[in-house]
């Protein structure tokens, strides 16, 4: 490249590149230009034009401006109003800035001008060719450069030229310009020219491609619009009438016929005539018509003749589920109330007790035998309330609650709601599903719920609900207050095995269509599963391993060529495998520093093995079996009750400061938690601090305080009935449960030593063995 050095007169322009050999007109306002461009005209009319780096600063100094620039033939000026110019000129060749004069009223610079090598090579050849190829299809995407650049770029012999001709049309932003004027070599200046020719052409392909879809989808839209018009004129000329009066007139006929409320009535009959004017074809014309098939399709005024025959309820629930009388008892009293006060209101029932028992089974039982509809929401894990009450109209994709959806699936105003799993409810930022809840549980607002979706008041009180929950403690005290809670507890081992033989292997036997000649059970056989296969409150486990059992035995039928199989305890072993549960069977040798606990579950009932040990040391209380903060706040005060009555208990006055304790409760992988174990904690502390044996039969429960009282428990009959099974036969409990024993089956109590107790003294007599 050939360099020669000018003082030239220098104008910064604005948001402005201008490339060499290329015209161009501006307007110049600012003082020490338009001075500028007079210098130059008195001169050789050439100036040096220079794009500044930022637009907004008014007096740039050279440190604002680029360094390389363009010198200028000024071809014409002409004179505006208000003190401005306007100047033709035309592009000669580059410019690098090597001085900056501002002591002149105008910028004066001193530059070294840039001459392009015109050096010819094939790699430049292929790249001009490649170049042209891609402006040609730049310039029929854009159709805003003439056709005939064309022909005026194939007479070009320079290299230098051709990229500045090419640069000068097109579209690019001032810093691509400012880039492209910048690179002195003309190779490289090729190079960039054909990579932003590539991705403008792609560019330009995806605007037109997305421009011509939404053109196609607009066209569409009319032309439907035009030949729905069109129909519509032509059915008018016949007497005809288009699908849309069709349509509006079936929902005006629909809605006539439901009778419904006068506020139903008129907000239907508004959203109908806003369908009328929009015309369904369009988006909210959709909205408008789910909204009217939510509302011709709820059960307003549709309700099932109820039938309160008591005797008939009392058969099927005897028929459907065995054992349970007090639950049975309970409902029984509760329709009978119902029936003869033939009041709608009164309280929820919430069916309480472990899984498995039947509490979604007796709701259903209920709603067949008086003659309502049922309907079954599961709540688990709901946690928006939107869930409960809807979501409004306003939203894409919204739809009324659960509640609503349960009408409509129950297709009459009476039908017999079951909330399931109430208690494990959750909430969060978006609302609390349970206090939703309370309007729709409560007789005295439910006749008018509102579901956000509908807008409209819709009546509850006609609907029976049933809830069932697996614990009270985490349904928040609100909503319990509105329900009256019956407890379902666990299925005693006679009443699993009545169960068992009477509903579950006929139910197996007739889903797998197989007759009870072909497959049958021992009474042994089910005595032998649920004692050492099962271990559970209900009854689910065990159906599924019957149902294993009878698959099993249809494949010995089918494989062998037998004619019918009699399952025994072989037959058990062979298929559920080396027995699962054996019900930790205590130990029948007393020992000091062993007792047995009970503990209650969501499971049913269990036992818990409390094991103490005494060392040598300094007072320490070692506490170790993954224990919650209630339990380990019983063995503190265990602790300090042994300290405070250490004289009447036969313990060294001095152990607290001279032995360390440590507890222990078996299966550390097993969370524990709760105050019951109180008394079985102060007995095996007691034992070990005294070395007095611990009676190995006697399985003990109850709250203990710091002044020895025995406290009232909770889930009493499970925790019996758990110990039972583990081969005890006497109990310690509270005496404030006694009036709980009434619901021990008569067959495990008869087998028990029952023996309640007010103090800690009391339960230590009966526990500890002297000499």
């Amino acid at each position: 490249m050939e360099v020669e050095t000018k003082v030239i007169p220098l104008i910064p322009l604005r948001g402005l590149t201008i490339f060499p050999h290329m015209v161009l007109h501006f307007d110049v306002g600012r003082r020490k230009s338009i001075l500028a461009v007079e210098e130059a005209m008195i001169n050789e009319q050439e100036i040096f034009l220079v794009g500044q780096k930022s637009v907004g600063i008014e007096d740039p100094t050279i440190d604002e401006i680029n360094k390389i620039g363009t010198v200028c033939l000024i071809r014409q000026i002409l004179k505006l109003p208000e003190n401005t110019i306007k100047v033709l000129v035309e592009g000669l060749y580059r410019a690098e800035i090597m001085e900056f004069d501002e002591e002149e009223p105008f910028i004066r610079a001193k530059v070294n001008v840039i001459k392009d090598d015109n050096i010819k090579n094939k790699n430049n050849e292929a790249l001009i060719r490649n170049i042209k190829k891609y402006f040609h299809e730049y310039i029929k995407l854009t159709e805003s450069v003439p056709q005939d650049i064309l022909n005026s770029l194939d007479e070009i012999d320079n290299y230098g030229v051709f990229c500045d001709t090419i640069c000068a049309y097109l579209m690019l932003k001032n810093e691509e310009k400012q880039i492209l004027l910048g690179l002195l070599d003309v190779g490289k200046r090729l190079e960039k020219i054909l990579h932003i020719l590539k991705t403008e052409v792609d560019i330009i392909k995806i605007e037109l491609r997305i421009g011509n879809k939404v053109k196609n989808k607009i066209d569409k839209m009319q032309k439907d619009y035009y030949l729905k018009e069109q129909m519509k004129a032509i059915q008018e000329e016949l007497g005809e009438e288009d699908e849309d009066k069709k349509e509006i007139n079936s929902y005006k006929n629909k809605i006539s016929k439901l009778k419904l409320e006068k506020e139903v009535k008129e907000k239907a009959l508004y959203e109908l005539s806003r369908l009328e004017s929009i015309g369904s074809f369009s988006s909210e014309g959709g909205v408008i018509k789910t909204y009217l098939d939510w509302i011709v399709s709820l059960p307003w005024n549709i309700e099932t003749k109820e039938v309160y025959d008591l005797k008939a309820v009392k058969d099927k629930l005897d028929k459907d589920h065995f054992g349970l009388e007090d639950v049975k008892e309970r409902i029984i009293e509760y329709l009978a109330v119902r029936k003869m006060s033939n009041s709608l209101k009164g309280p929820i029932i919430c069916l309480v007790g472990p899984p498995g028992v039947g509490k979604t089974s007796i709701a259903k039982s209920i709603a067949e035998s008086i003659n309502r509809n049922f309907v079954r929401i599961s709540l688990g894990g709901v946690n928006d309330e939107a869930e409960i009450r809807g979501h409004r109209k306003t939203y894409i994709g919204s739809m009324p609650g659960r509640i609503i959806y349960g009408m409509k699936k129950a297709k009459s105003k009476n039908p017999l709601f079951l909330l399931d799993e109430v208690d494990k409810i959750s909430s969060d930022y978006r609302g609390d599903p349970s206090s939703a809840l309370l309007e729709i549980l409560d007789s005295e607002q439910n006749y008018m719920f509102r579901d956000h979706y509908l807008e409209v008041e819709f009546d509850l009180s006609k609907v029976m609900f049933i809830t069932t929950a697996n614990t009270l403690h985490t349904i928040p005290s609100p909503l319990l207050d509105r329900m009256e809670v019956i407890e379902v507890s666990s299925y005693t081992f006679h009443e699993k095995f009545h169960i068992a033989k009477l509903h579950l292997i006929p139910k197996i036997l007739k889903e797998h269509t197989i007759d009870e000649s072909f497959v049958s059970f021992s009474d042994d056989s089910l005595k032998y599963i649920i004692e050492y296969y099962t271990r559970e409150s209900g009854v689910r486990d065990l159906e599924r391993k019957i149902s294993k059992l009878v698959r099993s035995a249809i494949k010995e039928i089918t494989l062998n060529d037998r004619k019918d199989i009699c399952i025994d305890d072989d037959f058990v072993k062979k298929y559920l495998g080396p027995e699962i549960y054996l019900y930790d069977k205590v130990d029948i040798i007393d020992r000091v520093g062993v007792v047995t606990g009970m503990a209650w579950t969501a499971y049913g009932g269990d036992t818990l093995p409390v094991e103490v040990v005494i060392m040598d040391g300094n007072g320490k209380l070692e506490l170790t079996g993954q224990l919650g903060d209630v339990m380990k706040e019983s063995a503190r005060a265990a602790y300090s009750f042994i300290r405070s009555n250490s004289k009447e208990l036969d313990i060294e006055d001095d152990f607290y400061s001279t032995k360390d304790i440590h507890v222990h409760f078996p299966e550390g992988a097993v969370p524990k938690d709760g105050p019951s174990a109180g008394i079985a904690l102060i007995s095996a502390m007691v034992s070990a601090l005294s070395s007095k044996k611990a009676k190995a039969n006697v399985a003990m429960t109850g709250e203990i305080t710091l002044t020895g009282r025995v406290l009232e428990i909770g889930g009493l009959k499970e925790k019996i009935m758990a110990a039972y099974r583990a081969g005890i036969d006497t109990i310690i409990f509270p005496k404030m449960n006694e009036k709980d024993l009434i619901k021990v089956p008569m067959e495990i109590k008869d087998k028990l030593k029952f023996i309640p107790v007010m103090v800690v003294k009391e339960a230590l007599d009966n526990i500890l063995i002297d000499g």
